[in-house]
Formats: structure tokens, sequence, C-alpha cells
């Protein structure tokens, strides 16, 4: 009997490696297959970009080319480099009032949009008038699909985002990461407010670089400066910034996802301050690796015919 006993523990551990075995297999090839689909997407966009000249034009942009001027020369730098349409995408930081002081200041043919989901703090909407009126200029507002929208809230809740960081992404996806892929439809070069200093995520971005994903040159003119040379600036060329800042907020989003800082805490600290990892991103400055389920994909055919 005791034979037999250790036979069948025997099968049993067996199987049992087999089984993990298996499933580890699986497992593989199901990552693999992502992977492949994955380059076999971006080769034939990159390939696309490659016959509409939109990898050359990248390379005219070189970040060790830009760093040598002064941030608000940058700007007129990439707008007579660049042949097509240029996308400011503001977010009313501290970052963004400056660049638009700038592209104010010199009057540039650059498009500024702003996503506005639904969910900024009052206190961002009143300065959003305040910059409109004061520099004569439009900032022209981009907004959720209010179909996917629907279902969003339906699915969710209006602050499901609590629940976990799926249905807090869900939300950053069809309020911010959408309609910024609408934004930037047919766009060359999109410019952002990111700083180096801000995290790891945005300090691999540099000065310029190809948003193969998006398929458009990604321009960073204040990436080398830190918050407290930004806010010299705005202070010493009298730009309006958000009066949440002086009640302890840096980093200003949604509404219902960004808090003050507490002493000592990083600058982003105060974005989705509920989850635990350090990324701090809502998904527009990651890599768009699939196209959203109600998004219009971007196929190789899409993007070759906006190209000429």
């Amino acid at each position: 009997m005791r034979g037999d006993g250790n036979l069948a523990d025997k099968y049993r551990v067996d199987f049992g490696i087999a089984l993990r075995l298996s499933i580890a297999r699986q497992h593989r090839l199901r990552v693999a297959s992502e992977i492949s689909e994955f380059y076999f997407r971006f080769d034939f966009a990159v390939a696309a970009l490659i016959r509409c000249g939109m990898l050359d034009m990248a390379r005219r942009i070189r970040s060790e080319d830009v760093a040598a001027l002064p941030a608000r020369e940058r700007l007129v730098y990439l707008r007579r480099e660049i042949d097509g349409p240029i996308v400011f995408t503001h977010g009313f930081g501290i970052e963004g009032q400056l660049i638009f002081y700038w592209i104010c200041e010199r009057d540039l043919d650059i498009d500024v949009v702003t996503l506005d989901t639904g969910r900024l703090f009052p206190e961002t909407y009143t300065l959003w008038a305040e910059t409109e009126r004061r520099y004569g200029r439009r900032i022209r507002a981009i907004y959720p699909d209010r179909a996917a929208l629907d279902r969003l809230v339906a699915k969710q809740g209006s602050d499901g985002i609590y629940e976990s960081k799926q249905a807090r992404a869900a939300c950053c996806d069809v309020r911010k990461t959408r309609p910024l892929d609408r934004a930037l439809s047919g766009a060359a070069a999109w410019i952002t407010g990111l700083r180096a200093d801000q995290n790891e995520i945005r300090r691999d971005g540099g000065l310029s670089g190809f948003d193969a994903s998006r398929g458009v040159l990604k321009f960073n003119p204040l990436y080398d400066w830190t918050r407290e040379v930004v806010l010299a600036e705005t202070r010493r060329l009298y730009v309006p910034i958000n009066s949440l800042h002086a009640k302890g907020f840096a980093s200003i989003g949604c509404a219902p996802c960004t808090r003050a800082l507490r002493p000592g805490e990083a600058e982003r600290n105060g974005r989705w301050w509920w989850e635990q990892d350090g990324h701090k991103e809502c998904g527009l400055h990651l890599p768009r690796n699939r196209p959203a389920k109600d998004s219009p994909r971007r196929d190789p055919v899409e993007i070759s015919a906006g190209c000429g």
C-alpha cells in the first residue's frame, strides 16, 4: 500500500509540474503573440511615416540644437522647422501658462487646445476665461465622446475611479486619452509642458522625440527647467496662474483626482493619491500601443492618407 501511495503521490507531483509548465507555456505564447501584434502594427505605421517624410522631419529637430536656445525661442525654432500643423495641449498648469504666453507674444501659428474632461476645478475654468481675456486668443476645447462617456458612467458610476486602478484608467482613457487622439489627428508636432524633474517617465521624454504610437513629433520646450524656475518666470512676466497653487496644489488635474500636497511630498503625489504605484500618469504621455475600442483606428492607410 505504501508503494502504491508513493506512486500516486509521484503521479500527482508530475501532473502538477506538467500543468504548471503548460500554463506557463500558454502565457509565454500569449505574451509573444501580443508583442508580435504590436510590432507588426508599429512597423507598418513607421513605414507609412517614412513614406510621407515625417521621420525625416523628426530628425531635423535635434535635442542638442534645441537645448542651446532660450526656451521661448525653442517654440519659434519649432514653428520654422515644421511644415505641418502644430498642436499645443494646454492643461492650465504653470508650464502651460508660460508656454501660452510665449505663443501669444510671438503670435505663433500653433493650435492651442485643452482637454475639457468635464471634471476640472472651478478655479481652472476661471483661469481659462481670464487667460483668454488677457491675451485675446481662444483656447479650443476638446470634449470626451458623449456616447463613450455615457457608457463609462453607466458601468462605474460618477466616482468609480476610487474602486480600482483599472476603473480610474478607464476614466482617464475616455475623458483625456481618446480626446487627445482627436486633438492630434493630422498634426505634425505636439507641444507639451513636460519637465524632466517631474518623474522618471517624463525624464525619458527629452526635449524632443518622435511618438511613433501617435505619429507626431513630441516637443517639450521646458524639459530642462525646474518648477522653481518656471514659477519665477511667471511672476516676472505677470503670467496668471491657478489660484489653487497658493493653497498647496502643485500638479492640478481633475477635481476628484487631485489634492493639495503635504509638506515634503513630491510634486505629482497629489494626483491619484489613493493608488500605491509611483507613476502618477493618466496615459497622455504613455505610448498608445493599442487603439481604444471607441476610437477610430489609425491604421497604415489612414496615416498615409494624412501625409498629403
